[in-house]
């Protein structure tokens, strides 16, 4: 046997070792889908070199090609406090990426015809009928900015929930001055509000865009987990635990860590090194007021996983059908043609927006290697995922840290060096 083959069958059987606890999903050596399994190597000492930079803790990746797990790693500490190490089945605070599976949620509705997409919102939620819309000119005179509010052009549609082109914002991302005053004042938030509240302090403030005209990343899919909410009469954890999470075999996904699973929950550094300012994530070990459908939920590297093998097999999982694969091509589908983009989290060249997923359009242009089609997002404190059709790929991503701009250099990281292991 030559050096080179001893090299990559020593790299293979540790690989398949690595993969003996992952999910139900099944696993394959690297090369037999496609992978170069010393290529793949190349992950772990740059993952390493970021967590001895103290860039975060620890973190989780899962790769599967083609239905198969061909790498699933843990690197360094699930909780720095008390330096316990890293675990496959960490328990992550997911932020947004809890907005796909709502997202999912509607479309199951819709197609059960008891939601469409251009139901207009009011229809769900009457509070939310009257919205104004607020406008800003400059006066002539003085050169300052003026607010005024105006009727909006029509309603806020359930697809403008789903593809953020509502004008509901959030409060900390918006660059509308007016509409972030407001939503100061009036407390306006995913945390520590109940479903009543939410809907409440919505309604006096007014939208930051004509609704269907912008993209803007805000509470779009909170106020589409209270519709889901409206519709089942169920609160949406429920909902979510029966149709979806249960459904796919997802045992650690949910709204909050019960006790008896405390051990595996993910923390970040108590200080960000980045700003020294202490590090302030959800407690997830505690209810929270609402099942914040955009950012509350909690869940493992493998439990995302079986959710995306659902969508990139057109909707079904292990005989389990959740959606249609018409269904999953439409969601995946780019949704906004010309809208414009606004806000801290405005799109990147490249890049539109489906229903719950960002979307990317071309295979060039975008800041990181992929394929035109692939489907993605992640959450603020340093999980994400991609799923590419073309490639017959998904990625998870999971870490805990701060949330920042340093969460979306660790994700395009680990996704070069997944990229750069495809052999085929």
């Amino acid at each position: 046997m030559t050096a080179t083959r001893s090299f990559a069958v020593g790299v293979t059987l540790t690989f398949l070792a690595a993969l003996t606890c992952a999910a139900e999903l099944p696993t394959a050596p690297p090369q037999s889908v496609g992978f170069s399994a010393e290529r793949l190597a190349r992950i772990e000492p740059v993952i390493k070199g970021e967590i001895a930079r103290k860039q975060y803790p620890g973190a989780v990746m899962l790769v599967a090609r083609k239905g198969k797990v061909v790498y699933f790693e843990s690197f360094g500490q699930l909780d720095p406090a008390s330096g316990k190490p890293m675990t496959k089945d960490a328990i992550f605070r997911l932020y947004s990426m809890t907005k796909p599976y709502t997202s999912v949620a509607a479309m199951m509705l819709v197609e059960e015809g008891r939601l469409r997409l251009t139901d207009p919102l009011s229809k769900y939620i009457p509070a939310l009928a009257k919205l104004q819309v607020s406008v800003a000119s400059t006066d002539p005179a003085t050169g300052a900015i003026r607010y005024s509010n105006v009727a909006p052009d029509r309603e806020i549609m359930i697809q403008d929930l789903l593809r953020h082109t509502s004008g509901l914002v959030y409060q900390g991302f918006t660059a509308h001055a007016k509409v972030k005053e407001l939503y100061a004042k009036e407390g306006v938030d995913w945390k520590d509000v109940t479903p009543a509240e939410q809907i409440e302090r919505l309604a006096k403030v007014p939208l930051a865009h004509q609704p269907g005209t912008t993209f803007e990343y805000g509470l779009s899919v909170d106020v589409l987990g209270r519709v889901i909410e409206v519709i089942t009469g169920m609160s949406l954890g429920e909902f979510l635990n029966q149709r979806i999470f249960v459904p796919l075999g997802m045992k650690d996904s949910a709204f909050i860590v019960p006790k008896d699973k405390l051990d595996r929950l993910a923390q970040p550094f108590a200080t960000d090194s980045a700003t020294n300012t202490p590090t302030n994530l959800l407690d997830v070990t505690v209810p929270q007021k609402n099942d914040a459908g955009g950012a509350g939920g909690v869940g493992t590297a493998a439990d995302y996983a079986r959710f995306l093998q659902m969508m990139i097999n057109g909707g079904q999982l292990d005989g389990v059908r959740l959606l249609s694969r018409t269904t999953v091509q439409y969601m995946t589908s780019d949704h906004l043609g010309d809208a414009k983009s606004s806000g801290s989290v405005a799109l990147l060249p490249g890049m539109g927006f489906g229903l719950g997923f960002a979307v990317r359009r071309e295979a060039g242009v975008f800041e990181v290697v992929g394929s035109a089609g692939e489907y993605f997002w992640a959450g603020a404190a340093g999980t994400g995922f991609y799923v590419d059709p073309k490639e017959e790929l998904i990625c998870v991503w999971m870490t805990q840290a701060q949330p920042g701009m340093a969460r979306r250099y660790d994700r395009y990281l680990f996704k070069q060096l997944v990229y750069q292991a495809i052999g085929d």
